[in-house]
């Protein structure tokens, strides 16, 4: 069962919270899901970041909530969905959780917006269901290797650490405040748009039993980002790429995605960097709300 201890420290004002059970027959490889959901009209699922949840899009829910019924969801075992023993986190298998949001609440004429591993996993599952998704919007697609490693040189540090045998997993399990906060800065333009409550929530949520290994787990997958744009010419629907002009991406990796979707519009966020919804919600909004 999804353990009702911690509860989140942050309340984004109009969301309720919700969970999905794991389908029957499972066999114990899928865990309950944790949801947030806010506003009236058609769905919009917003998909978030790696290490972080639902609450990420804390300042864009409310900018959307008047156009759109959002749902925002923690991926498998990350914010306060349950944490399965063994489970996979690589992108197929998180996948299969977003999946279950869209199949078990029956949501059609979906709108999907994920940023970074968010921004793929929405591609990949409007992919697998045409019939249920309208249009994606793709925010910093992690989709190129480096990834979180070029934030910077602290942040290279500490995910070698967490990836190398023996150590790594007792290094999963130690993340001082400063360390998170750094890492967390170099993806952004606006340093102050990391807020210290935001933080407050990540280290609680980081605190959880068995939740390091997830993390650990999550890194180890990251390859399977990069194969999964092997996915993204089956995608049909509607397609808007966005990129902060300061992300971890490179030029070529966004001409790459261009040339792999060129029917997509396009779109560069001036001098913000990885986590565009934290420090120009905005920007997504108006997208957003544009074609709601």
């Amino acid at each position: 069962m999804l353990s009702q201890e911690p509860r989140p420290t942050l309340r984004i004002p109009g969301t309720t919270s919700h969970t999905i059970a794991p389908r029957a027959g499972s066999g114990g490889r899928q865990g309950t899901l944790r949801y947030l959901k806010a506003g009236t009209g058609a769905p919009l699922v917003l998909l978030h970041t790696v290490r972080t949840q639902a609450e990420h899009f804390r300042h864009l829910i409310p900018l959307v909530a008047d156009h759109y019924t959002v749902y925002a969801l923690d991926l498998p075992g990350m914010g306060y969905s349950e944490i399965v023993p063994g489970a996979s986190y690589d992108e197929p298998a998180m996948r299969v959780g977003v999946e279950r949001l869209l199949t078990e609440l029956d949501l059609h004429d979906v709108t999907l917006a994920g940023e970074s591993m968010g921004a793929v996993l929405a591609l990949t599952t409007a992919a697998d269901l045409p019939e249920r998704v309208r249009r994606v919007v793709a925010v910093n697609t992690y989709d190129f290797r480096g990834g979180i490693a070029r934030s910077s040189f602290l942040a290279r540090v500490v995910i070698s650490g967490v990836l190398a045998p023996g150590v790594g997993p007792v290094l999963a399990g130690v993340e001082p405040r400063p360390a998170l906060s750094r890492i967390l800065q170099g993806g952004l333009g606006d340093k102050s748009a990391l807020r210290e409550d935001y933080v407050d929530e990540l280290l609680q949520v980081g605190a959880r039993p068995g939740y390091p290994t997830v993390a650990r787990a999550v890194y180890q997958s990251l390859p399977s980002l990069i194969a999964a744009r092997s996915r993204y010419r089956e995608v049909k629907v509607p397609l808007h790429l966005v990129y902060g002009e300061k992300d971890w991406s490179r030029p070529s990796d966004r001409q790459a995605n261009k040339e792999l979707l060129p029917a997509a519009d396009f779109t560069q966020v001036p001098k913000a960097g990885h986590f565009i919804a934290l420090e120009r919600p905005d920007v997504l909004a108006d997208l957003l709300n544009a074609v709601a």
